[in-house]
């Protein structure tokens, strides 16, 4: 099992936004089919150091993981989303 797991910091942290990106990232569930398990989660502190969304996701193995980094809708729809809407993002993916 893999877990990827990306905080994003966002241009604009209202918390529209912030609800805005839950949504968009909440979308990949059932359409994405390498997904496992999907969470997101927002920020609430709102410290200098934070990050105001975090996107977890289980996928079976790296070969899940390549296939959902190339998947049509994680690609066209929400990557080109989070793109346009992030000032900076920090990734890790690990195994379970």
């Amino acid at each position: 099992m893999i877990k990827h797991v990306v905080c994003f910091k966002l241009k604009e942290n209202s918390a529209a936004e912030k609800q805005r990106t839950k949504e968009m990232l909440c979308s990949m569930q059932g359409k994405v089919p390498q997904i496992q398990e999907l969470f997101v989660g927002i920020d609430f502190l709102e410290s200098e150091r934070s990050y105001d969304v975090i996107l977890e996701v289980v996928l079976q193995d790296r070969a899940a993981l390549d296939a959902y980094q190339a998947d049509p809708y994680h690609v066209s729809v929400v990557k080109k989303h989070m793109h346009h809407v992030q000032q900076s993002s920090v990734a890790i993916d690990c195994e379970l």
